[in-house]
């Protein structure tokens, strides 16, 4: 995602959250609502969008 360096840290963060919960899925460790990781990754993908056109860093940027 391009945009601004706070946009890209929630987005990224969020990503880092994501990744850790299907680890924990992977290692059996943990069994939530039967989510498939790629839902999980088209929602990150709507926020991170959803943000980045409510920012106005990031509006400032696209110009």
């Amino acid at each position: 995602m391009h945009g601004c360096g706070k946009c890209k840290s929630v987005c990224a963060g969020l990503l880092l959250v994501l990744g850790f919960l299907f680890l924990l899925v992977d290692l059996g460790v943990w069994d939530f609502w039967g989510v498939q990781w790629w839902s999980a990754l088209l929602l990150l993908w709507g926020v991170g969008g959803l943000a980045k056109s409510k920012c106005p860093d990031c509006k400032k940027m696209c110009k």
